[in-house]
């Protein structure tokens, strides 16, 4: 019987749990030292049965492990004031994009309560009404506390429990307060366009470096340094990989630090690859930035940067050829979906003052060649297409924070003003004719 027993625990093969060769000599030596019989004998297990036994024991633990792994949730709670009957979103920041994980209907309470599996690195969240979000990150089973009030809770809000989430909140007001100066500066009137775009640089200069010392280099293994990488103004990158070396660096430090406290994890791995992505660009960058650049004594002759592109027709078109016109530079995408109302618009005005000296000289961003030739082919004035799209240095060089933005352009090729600084573009069309 002992020795039937003895079969079938050898014919038994653990095929979840594997032990190294060094563990093996380890659970040997020790049962050897308790001269343990080499043959079966009355009331005694042998060395075959002790490491079938220990090899049980050990899957036992691990499915222990891993169930109490995946018990292992966080939570997200609080409360919205002035939200009756709102619907509260709870949704995933994935790097494929944003996936809606629960939500809920408040009631007069403002009352929530959401809770997921955690995860082995941090990952990110948000709460969303409307157009309101509450950025979060979770790097555990914590449980953070949120408590905020709508309309404007994305600004007004509270959050505890969490060290990542509350600096992720400080990084949150920090850029709503940069674009806010940027939106200000860009709308003065009393500015020129140079002066406001330098005014503008200025403070995003100010901001990366005031980021990059008390936020990424000074924990570059946190949620937040992550985070902190991919804020944005307007439409743009504030740390841009693809065209600033020393933004490498940044998004090279959260890469490594990540590769040492969260091993494998995919946000780490795709840190690496955006690095390493830039590194390989930056020739090609360095290249463009040599074919953009313009002689200083060329900016203050002309007063503006020329554009050079291939038209819908298959010819080169200078910007600064069109001096001696009043010129509207007009930064497009064709497959936005107000594309076509703003058409109607530029072509309403292009028909009443082409003949007096108005021309356009549209810049699609459009990454659809083939898309933006049959949109462009009856318009009449100058189309040309940027096949960076809104990765294009000449955003970089005339600061378009957003597209659609459009500038007007004197007869003697000077900058005048930018859409922010008109309230009636025809007004401004007739002034400068």
């Amino acid at each position: 019987m002992r020795h039937e027993r003895c079969q079938s625990l050898k014919r038994r093969k653990v095929t979840h749990y594997n032990i190294n060769k060094r563990r093996k000599r380890d659970y040997f030596s020790f049962f050897m030292k308790k001269d343990v019989p080499l043959q079966p004998q009355k009331e005694i297990y042998t060395i075959s049965d002790m490491k079938h036994l220990w090899k049980s024991a050990l899957l036992l633990m691990a499915v222990l492990t891993i169930a109490s792994c995946s018990d292992k949730k966080f939570k997200v709670e609080g409360q919205i004031a002035n939200a009756k009957d709102s619907v509260l979103y709870f949704e995933n920041v994935g790097l494929e994009g944003i996936n809606v994980l629960d939500s809920v209907k408040l009631g007069d309470s403002g009352d929530f309560s959401f809770s997921e599996a955690a995860n082995q690195a941090p990952e990110f969240y948000r709460l969303r009404i409307a157009d309101q979000i509450i950025n979060v990150s979770i790097d555990s089973t914590e449980t953070v506390q949120v408590r905020g009030t709508y309309p404007d809770m994305a600004s007004n809000y509270s959050i505890s429990g969490s060290d990542n989430c509350e600096k992720i909140k400080e990084l949150t007001q920090k850029q709503m307060a940069l674009q806010a100066q940027a939106i200000a500066l860009q709308q003065n009137t009393q500015l020129g366009i140079t002066a406001a775009n330098d005014s503008i640089q200025k403070l995003i200069d100010a901001y990366k470096e005031e980021v990059k010392r008390n936020y990424i280099y000074k924990e570059p293994m946190k949620a937040y340094s992550y985070f902190a990488l991919f804020q944005t103004i307007g439409q743009w990158l504030i740390f841009n990989p693809r065209t600033n070396k020393d933004d490498i660096k940044a998004f090279a430090a959260v890469a490594t630090s990540w590769d040492t406290y969260y091993p494998h994890a995919e946000r780490g791995q795709n840190l690496h690859n955006i690095a390493i992505e830039g590194m390989k660009t930056m020739r090609i960058v360095d290249a463009q930035n040599k074919d953009l650049q313009v002689d200083a004594s060329k900016v203050k002759e002309s007063g503006v940067l020329d554009i050079s592109l291939i038209d819908n027709k298959g010819q080169e078109r200078h910007l600064t050829d069109l001096q001696g016109k009043v010129v509207l530079l007009d930064f497009h995408i064709f497959a936005l979906e107000d594309s076509p109302a703003r058409i109607l618009m530029l072509r309403e005005l292009y028909n009443k003052y082409q003949q007096q000296g108005f021309e356009v000289y549209q810049v699609s961003l459009d990454p659809d060649e083939h898309f933006w030739k049959q949109q462009t082919s009856a318009l009449p004035w100058i189309c040309v297409r940027d096949a960076d799209g809104i990765q294009s240095q000449r955003l970089l060089l005339y600061n378009v924070q957003a597209v659609p933005d459009y500038f007007l352009i004197d007869r003697g090729n000077n900058l005048v003003k930018r859409a922010a600084q008109i309230k009636d573009l025809e007004a401004e069309i007739k002034k400068l004719l």
